[in-house]
């Protein structure tokens, strides 16, 4: 007789990479009888991914842990057993420290151990409780089950699929090396297999993710390394790929092979996410970011040389230790010389273990946040007059999902905004031109211009013509 199926409860926080290790840790505990549940009650698992980006991502995980330390005593009540298990960067930064304040919790495991998630648990099992934050040269995705294609059925036709881990760059503001550890680069061979095994799921965007994506240099196959734009070039080549971005990207690891990319691939978005952090070559050498406004703009005018549709977003940190006006003048002087389609701001905030924590010429708070308003001013008018840019022209939309209302539905646009146009249902999983009529705060709002075959076909089908 075979055992009763555990259910486990997946809640994600941060990055897009995140996402993605959830639905492999969702995969790794697959074979040991774990079946994914949307309800937090039905759980005999829950799993937190946590996220260190965020100000104060630690004083949150742990108020999270005491709702779930309630909870857990709420199922030991009824005769339940409830697991707790706290991963992602918080688990690898914390680890000893979350086991030392939160009793309840069960099992620690960093980013770089989730493979290990099914002998944790039984570890836990055994001997009460289980961690696993250590970096090692085990690669995780080497161990992993193949990924189920049921997880990309759930979330429709657009995927993420990580392709590097870590950063060398060390930014002074940054706590990726100490969580995630060194740039990894997976093999294109692995990466190829999953990216087909998507597309055979109905998958049919892939967004390549990686900590520093465009350092990539993975193994090619056949001796020798390939570089992000060789494996954009072979992804392109599967059939079903109708759409690829990739996220995040330094300004230093651009080359000729991921500008080609760029020039030759159909398949691959016009919109670079491009994150500079700020526009003073005094900041930039402050955060260690290794690259001047003068790269930042290099960069910026061959990609608008190479495509005229080609659309910039960016992240930006004010009021680093040591940001003067007129290093924030400069801030605002590139947004204004680049102009951004969208973009992530943010106040500085200290992460411990990093070099900028160190620093007490602090910027004074108040200060901090009329400079962050000023900025978010200035990107959010930026953002608003790219989409009325939008207006009167025909783009391709991938749709993904109904809309609220009846008869809509809901794709996105080559430069990721949501796209609500009223047609058929059928269209979903399908990349169809859309005519732009107006915008919303974030959206757009537009109506086919074109219907393609297979559901002109269905919908006469339905009609029985």
């Amino acid at each position: 007789m075979s055992e009763p199926t555990r259910k486990v409860f997946i809640k994600t926080h941060g990055c897009q990479m995140n996402v993605y290790d959830s639905g492999r840790m969702a995969d790794a505990l697959r074979p040991a009888g774990y079946e994914q549940t949307g309800e937090i009650d039905d759980a005999d698992l829950v799993l937190i991914n946590t996220c260190h980006i965020r100000e104060k991502a630690s004083d949150k995980v742990y108020s999270e842990i005491g709702r779930l330390r309630v909870l857990k005593d709420q199922h030991r009540a009824a005769g339940r057993d409830m697991t707790i298990a706290i991963a992602g960067c918080v688990a690898q930064a914390e680890g000893k420290e979350i086991l030392r304040r939160a009793p309840s919790v069960d099992v620690v495991v960093g980013p770089q151990g989730y493979h290990r998630l099914p002998d944790l648990l039984e570890r836990a099992k055994r001997q009460g409780r289980a961690i696993d934050v250590e970096f090692s040269e085990d690669d995780k995705f080497d161990h992993l089950p193949a990924t189920d294609p049921r997880t990309h059925l759930k979330r429709g036709p657009s995927a993420f699929l990580t392709i590097q881990e870590g950063c060398d760059k060390f930014c002074s503001f940054c706590v990726v090396p100490y969580t995630r550890g060194m740039e990894v680069s997976r093999p294109m061979p692995q990466i190829l297999a999953e990216a087909r095994a998507m597309v055979e799921a109905g998958v049919c965007e892939i967004t390549l993710l990686g900590q520093n994506v465009n350092a990539y240099h993975g193994a090619n196959g056949s001796g020798g390394e390939a570089s992000l734009g060789d494996l954009l070039f072979a992804l392109a080549r599967i059939d079903g790929v109708k759409r690829l971005r990739y996220t995040t990207s330094h300004p230093n690891d651009m080359h000729d092979t991921l500008y080609a990319a760029h020039r030759d691939l159909t398949q691959l978005t016009p919109l670079l996410h491009l994150p500079v952090q700020s526009g003073s070559d005094a900041m930039l050498k402050a955060m260690n970011r290794k690259h001047t406004v003068a790269d930042y703009h290099a960069v910026v005018d061959r990609m608008n040389m190479i495509r005229d549709d080609m659309a910039f977003s960016s992240d930006f940190i004010v009021a680093h230790p040591g940001e003067t006006d007129a290093d924030f003048a400069a801030t605002l002087a590139l947004v204004e010389r680049v102009g951004y389609a969208s973009c992530y701001s943010f106040k500085y905030s200290a992460r411990p273990g990093t070099p900028a924590a160190e620093r007490t010429d602090l910027v004074a708070p108040e200060v901090a946040n009329e400079r962050l308003q000023i900025l978010q001013n200035l990107l959010n008018d930026q953002e608003t007059a790219f989409l009325k840019g939008l207006v009167g022209k025909t783009i391709d939309v991938l749709f993904e999902r109904k809309g609220r209302d009846a008869g809509q539905i809901v794709g996105r646009s080559p430069y990721v905004q949501p796209v609500q146009v009223n047609a058929p249902a059928e269209m979903i999983g399908q990349i169809g031109q859309v005519m732009i009529t107006s915008t919303g705060t974030h959206s757009l709002f537009g109506h086919l211009a074109t219907t393609p075959a297979t559901v002109v076909s269905h919908t006469l089908m339905e009609a029985g013509a």
